[in-house]
């Protein structure tokens, strides 16, 4: 469901989306003063080496691997958070609280990094919920990007279908947009872009069970 009314409007239209269809666009969602100003801080941490090579898997598992996936990666924490942060992750916080009133998800807490994707960098399709960890439930991507066209490519590729590769939606990586989905439901990739990509990338996960020994 895209829905392009105002953000203060938006939010009980985010969950009926989740209900309904699993995902949820949502364009402007921040203001351009702040996408610019998270663009920048984004870019600046790349600029300095305090981005990382993204991989794939956890623990164990991890792997680093140029075939399925190109970004580097800036994990958000509260000794590396920018203020600049601050009003996205409050609304964050107020979509969160919203969507445990009314679809009673557990949300207990935010995670998310910053993504520069190069030039031609890509993800190869995946789930962002891991085979032996299931707290990440739902996908929050939002896209820092300025003037972006078709032309420039780098869509989100969000399967719908499972059992067809040919039925999916193709989302523009535009400033402001927030993509909301349920990660245990929809695989998706990142399709090469002709120019540098920017998100914010992250998601609501419920308790882990280690906070409760």
């Amino acid at each position: 469901m895209d829905m392009s009314q105002s953000p203060s409007d938006s939010y009980e239209s985010i969950s009926d989306a989740l209900a309904n269809d699993g995902y949820a666009l949502i364009q402007h969602f921040v203001d351009p003063e702040t996408v610019a100003v998270l663009r920048q801080h984004a870019i600046r941490l790349n600029a300095t080496g305090k981005m990382h090579r993204a991989g794939i898997g956890q623990g164990r598992r991890f792997t680093l691997s140029n075939e399925l996936r190109g970004d580097a990666i800036h994990w958000l924490d509260d000794q590396s958070m920018d203020s600049s942060a601050q009003p996205y992750m409050d609304k964050l916080e107020f979509l969160r609280q919203n969507l445990n009133r009314t679809l009673s998800l557990g949300l207990f807490e935010f995670e998310g990094h910053y993504a520069v994707y190069p030039s031609a960098a890509f993800y190869r399709r995946h789930l962002d919920q891991f085979k032996e960890d299931d707290h990440r439930r739902v996908t929050c991507i939002l896209y820092l990007n300025e003037g972006w066209q078709e032309s420039d490519g780098g869509q989100l590729r969000i399967y719908l279908n499972e059992d067809n590769q040919e039925e999916f939606l193709e989302v523009l990586p535009q400033g402001g947009l927030l993509v909301v989905f349920l990660s245990s439901r929809f695989s998706h990739e990142v399709m090469p872009a002709n120019r540098e990509r920017v998100s914010l990338t992250g998601w609501f996960k419920t308790r882990s069970t280690d906070l409760l020994r």
